[in-house]
């Protein structure tokens, strides 16, 4: 008798047609949503709504070839005070990532981190000082940044410190031409 009734229950879910199971679905709800994607990520950027994961995802898409894209992220994650990102568009400028390579543009995003109190910002806008890299040779002005970066705890900044603050110690030999002064 029970296999009667269930299978009349089946029969009569069918015959109602697809209204009696749309009642238990949401016809207006997603499956899967894009709230995780690199694509949700950057919309929420562009929408001013930023957090520290939306800011990290400017790094996959900047690794991933997406510069634009990244740089949007960054922009906008600056605007905002995440100075992480304004060391990235630092390194975007400076390297030509998503635009032509901007010297004077990398430095000014490396002192507006450092500014702000970034040790990597402090560290890199004392670099572009020592080098004159993107702003006027300022060696006395670079060795403070760089002692900054290095009073937080900065490893590198330290190093640089014990090399006598010379910019060519903390350089990898592939990158040198970029820093050589041409006059």
């Amino acid at each position: 008798m029970m296999k009667a009734i269930g299978c009349f229950a089946v029969l009569a879910l069918l015959t109602t047609g697809p209204s009696a199971l749309a009642e238990e679905t949401d016809p207006g709800g997603i499956l899967n949503p894009d709230e995780m994607s690199l694509s949700r990520s950057l919309e929420r950027a562009m929408e001013g709504d930023v957090d520290m994961v939306i800011c990290s995802q400017g790094y996959l898409m900047t690794k991933g070839g997406r510069h634009h894209a990244a740089r949007t992220i960054f922009q906008n994650c600056s605007d905002q005070g995440w100075t992480g990102t304004m060391t990235w568009m630092s390194y975007m400028e400076q390297n030509g990532f998503g635009d032509r390579e901007d010297p004077a543009a990398a430095a000014e995003w490396d002192r507006r981190a450092a500014e702000m109190g970034d040790p990597i910002g402090q560290f890199n806008y004392g670099l572009d000082l020592l080098r004159g890299y993107g702003v006027e040779a300022d060696p006395a002005l670079g060795r403070r940044y760089i002692d900054k970066s290095a009073e937080q705890g900065f490893g590198i900044a330290r190093d640089l410190q014990d090399e006598n603050y010379d910019w060519q110690a903390v350089t990898p030999d592939a990158d040198e031409w970029k820093f050589q002064r041409v006059f």
